[in-house]
């Protein structure tokens, strides 16, 4: 199994909360694999399908076996990064009250270069071809996942009240251009925000840690690649179909999604577990 060859100590505030999260992200070298596990107040939440608790606005896993009195928020980011650095097994310690992931520059880039910093131990998991089809909808939503023989490649189309992201569809090719979808900024658009901290959320939005899009067509900080909100789509659909414990990105599959979000992903992710 693939973890990380020392720990990392990092901290940084959550998008929605502004509660500053400390966490100590630990190697874990069992020979079995054991996944990627979150430890908040002494309890064990791990990172699977059966534990998603919400997917409003974001990802929330609580131990429900457990009585789910303890969670963690905003888990995709970070699960995004661990399957694009090919981790099987990382143990996550929560060293403070926040209980959300830290957004930190709202992309997977800072977890992915902290990962290198501290390099790797172990081989990753070998993960069996997928050879079923799966098609899962829901209005106008569509999420689908065909075999194919070379590295898994993920198309999504986004239709959003912008001009750049109307009907608009972006692709990962893992070889080509996985940097632009690693550093792929959370987004959402600015005449909400105010609304939203009035509900007591998105209060940690930052113009460095969110890309909001204007009424006027234009967005509040400059793009680091072309059609970036929508390619941030599909590192959220890495990191929550990697809640099935089975790394997407080598399934040898070709997956398309249509004005998806966290709950299709989800229950996309269930309806193929079992075929893993």
């Amino acid at each position: 199994m693939k973890t990380v060859k020392s720990k990392i100590t990092a901290k940084g505030n959550g998008l929605m909360t502004n509660l500053e999260a400390q966490l100590e992200i630990c190697p874990n070298t069992s020979n079995e694999k054991q996944g990627i596990r979150f430890f908040i107040n002494d309890k064990l939440i791990e990172a699977k399908t059966s534990n998603v608790v919400s997917t409003e606005h974001f990802v929330v896993l609580a131990n429900t076996q457990d009585g789910a009195d303890a969670k963690i928020a905003l888990v995709e980011h970070f699960l995004a990064a661990c399957a694009i650095c090919r981790i099987d097994n990382l143990d996550v310690h929560f060293k403070s009250q926040g209980y959300e992931v830290p957004i930190m520059d709202g992309s997977a880039k800072v977890w992915v270069d902290l990962f290198n910093e501290a390099g790797f131990y172990g081989e990753s998991e070998k993960v069996k071809p997928i050879n079923n089809h799966f098609v899962f909808s829901y209005n106008n939503s569509m999420i689908v996942l065909m075999p194919n023989q070379g590295k898994t490649t993920i198309t999504y189309a986004v239709n959003y009240n912008h001009p750049d992201l109307k009907n608009r569809w972006v692709n990962l090719n893992q070889d080509t251009n996985m940097n632009e979808i690693v550093e792929a900024r959370t987004f959402g658009y600015l005449k909400d925000l105010e609304t939203f901290q009035k509900m007591g959320i998105s209060k940690g939005v930052t113009i460095e840690n969110t890309v909001g899009m204007t009424e006027d067509g234009g967005y509040t900080t400059q793009l680091r690649s072309e059609f970036e909100p929508a390619k941030h789509k599909i590192l959220d659909i890495i990191g929550d179909l990697y809640l099935t414990g089975v790394n997407p990105l080598e399934l040898n599959a070709n997956i398309f999604a249509k004005e998806a979000g966290h709950a299709l992903h989800i229950q996309f992710a269930k309806n193929i577990e079992k075929s893993l």
